[in-house]
């Protein structure tokens, strides 16, 4: 015997209990294992498991857990313009929290690598039409590309799209981030050139609310051998501010019948929140 147990008689073997899935737990556990799932993960993943996951994915408490961890010096000033709990867009505070783009630059490709992906690139040569075949990119100094072309004018845009970029329409009108906004002139060009940089801040029907528009600059070739940087800071945003379009604008003054170099410097957009 064993312990009392009879001769003959098998000890019983204790079945191994099940462990407890995901599923089974209560709502208040799952949204705390949840929370420390990645943004993209939540939103790609797990919202398509099933009913309840995409339910809580989809609502606000999960995300300000998020935020209140992962954005700790921003959550208090976020929290006092979140968007209403009964939102109809599902994930607004996710694409914040996947997208980060507070104190990034949202411009795409700033640099104009990789034959200017991402920017409208246009010329002067057919009445400021899309230049497409007739552009080779030369690397350039630090921080600095240039592109060859036979034309005389030319300017590069983008328009960012801010909600796209993760910001909800009760933070861009809540009076607390500011816009800020650079670019890098070129002083060593190939040619005598006038550089432009204009900026614009637009509605939802991308009308013109602010813009950013210093006088045209003479840029002498070969005249310095540094690149002086353009900047400014939209704060006090008027409210209903929904892109921000961003455009360089350069117009050779030689006009050679031959190929010219223009600079496509690194360009940022900023987006900050007044933490005072």
């Amino acid at each position: 015997s064993s312990r009392g147990q009879p001769v003959g008689i098998p000890l019983l073997e204790q079945e191994p209990e099940e462990p407890l899935g995901l599923g089974q737990l209560p709502t208040e556990l799952l949204e705390m294992v949840l929370s420390h799932v990645p943004p993209h993960v939540l939103l790609g993943r797990c919202r398509r498991v099933c009913r309840r996951w995409r339910d809580l994915v989809d609502c606000q408490a999960l995300w300000l857990s998020i935020l209140a961890r992962d954005h700790a010096a921003l959550s208090p000033v976020l929290r006092t313009c979140l968007p209403a709990d009964d939102d109809p867009r599902p994930r607004v505070l996710g694409r914040f929290c996947e997208r980060r783009p507070i104190g990034r630059n949202l411009l795409r490709n700033p640099r104009g690598l990789a034959g200017f992906l991402k920017w409208t690139v246009l010329s002067s040569e057919d009445g400021w039409a899309a230049e497409e075949e007739n552009l080779e990119v030369i690397p350039s100094a630090y921080m600095l590309t240039s592109f060859l072309s036979a034309c005389r004018g030319y300017h590069k845009k983008q328009v960012l799209d801010l909600e796209k970029e993760g910001f909800w329409p009760e933070l861009l009108d809540s009076g607390k981030i500011e816009i800020c906004v650079s670019d890098w002139r070129n002083d060593q060009q190939g040619t005598d050139c006038i550089y432009q940089l204009t900026v614009q801040l637009l509605d939802a029907n991308q009308a013109i609310l602010d813009h950013f528009s210093p006088l045209p600059f003479p840029i002498w070739k070969w005249r310095n051998s540094v690149s002086p940087q353009v900047s400014h800071v939209f704060s006090n945003l008027k409210k209903g501010v929904r892109y921000v379009s961003f455009e360089c604008c350069i117009w050779d003054l030689e006009f050679r019948n031959e190929q010219y170099g223009i600079s496509v410097t690194n360009s940022s957009v900023i987006v900050q929140v007044c933490l005072s």
